[in-house]
């Protein structure tokens, strides 16, 4: 990979490389418009705009305005920063990334430390928006120690609120969590860690006892101290009433219009594994396999046929009287052998 030389001509480069940071990346730093005449006055602190992440303050003040909140998940930094960029209110990384992303067959075979690895990664890609992750099945179940050690870690690595699935179980969990100034944010309905126990992904809430047992939950969840609660494929109607009846933001995924959020999954949501066979709930708003192929197919043809890389537009140049002098000592030594090579002094100025 080519490299720009700091170390011989590094003021000469300056402005070529500006948004180049030797000391952070240019995620890490104050925001404002290089190209603005005014910018460079750094005294002036208007002409600063800090950017900073969205907190779970500011996630209710949209929540107040009764404005509905986008959430979208992602799962490395490209993904992170492409919701970032668009300006979605939430990022969540979610334990469907084990699946979507590493090809596991279900959530639950998803290590966690291969999933607080892509945490650190989405949390480097996200700057504005407010980021949840997911606590994956193992990591909360067995005890409020477990669950508390994990949301820790998660915290360390970047998130700033977790997301568990189940209900009345995890009152205390949720209690000690909040306790110690984690976010916690429910989710019930579907519970995808549980699908072996549920028969499958399927709609939860269809008749009078599990739609019961999803408010109660609701109730319970929010009354404990859950900041948001994500209501995952129950009918619309019932998704509506909990919305009604509770005074924390709802998250609907397969849950309806009336929801204070939506959710999808970016994957489905840029058709990355193309646009067939999506959940009822998802609309693709692109196909991102389609045409990446494309494209791909697109290279591979131009490197066979030479077309690519294009002379004087993808190459670099060297001096005539450079390259001559590369030559002349070049053609000597390509026949050394591999001893006399090794002791070759390159300094040849």
């Amino acid at each position: 990979m080519f490299k720009p030389s700091f170390h011989r001509s590094f003021a000469g480069n300056l402005k070529k490389f500006h948004s180049f940071s030797l000391a952070r990346s240019v995620y890490q730093q104050p925001s404002f418009d290089i190209n603005d005449s005014n910018s460079s006055d750094l005294k002036n602190d208007k002409k600063i705009v800090e950017i900073r992440r969205k907190t779970i303050s500011d996630i209710y003040n949209i929540y107040h305005k009764k404005e509905p909140i986008t959430v979208l998940t992602a799962h490395d930094f490209i993904t992170g920063k492409f919701a970032d960029l668009a300006k979605t209110d939430i990022v969540l990384v979610g334990d469907s990334l084990g699946m979507v992303s590493l090809g596991y067959p279900s959530t639950n075979e998803l290590p966690f430390e291969e999933f607080l690895y892509h945490v650190k990664s989405v949390s480097r890609g996200v700057r504005q928006s407010f980021l949840i992750a997911d606590l994956p099945f193992g990591t909360y179940e067995t005890s409020i120690e477990k669950a508390v050690e994990s949301s820790i870690q998660l915290v360390k690595n970047g998130a700033n609120a977790v997301k568990l699935e189940g209900g009345v179980e995890y009152l205390d969990t949720i209690k000690k969590l909040s306790s110690i100034g984690i976010p916690v944010v429910g989710h019930i309905g579907l519970t995808p860690q549980r699908h072996n126990s549920l028969g499958g992904f399927k709609a939860q809430g269809k008749n009078v006892n599990n739609a019961l047992e999803i408010f109660k939950n609701a109730l319970c969840l929010q009354k404990t101290g859950a900041k948001l609660l994500l209501l995952e494929c129950i009918p619309q109607k019932l998704a509506k009433y909990i919305t009604e009846n509770v005074s924390i933001p709802t998250i609907g995924i397969g849950a309806g219009n009336h929801t204070s959020a939506q959710v999808i999954v970016q994957s489905d949501l840029l058709g990355m594994h193309g646009v067939n066979s999506l959940p009822k709930f998802v609309k693709p708003y692109e196909n991102f396999l389609e045409k990446g192929v494309s494209a791909i197919k697109k290279y591979n043809h131009d490197v066979k046929t030479r077309a690519y890389p294009e002379t004087g537009i993808h190459t670099f140049t060297i001096k005539n009287s450079v390259y001559l002098d590369f030559l002349e000592i070049a053609e000597k030594i390509k026949t050394y052998p591999l001893k006399d090579l090794q002791s070759f002094d390159l300094d040849v100025n």
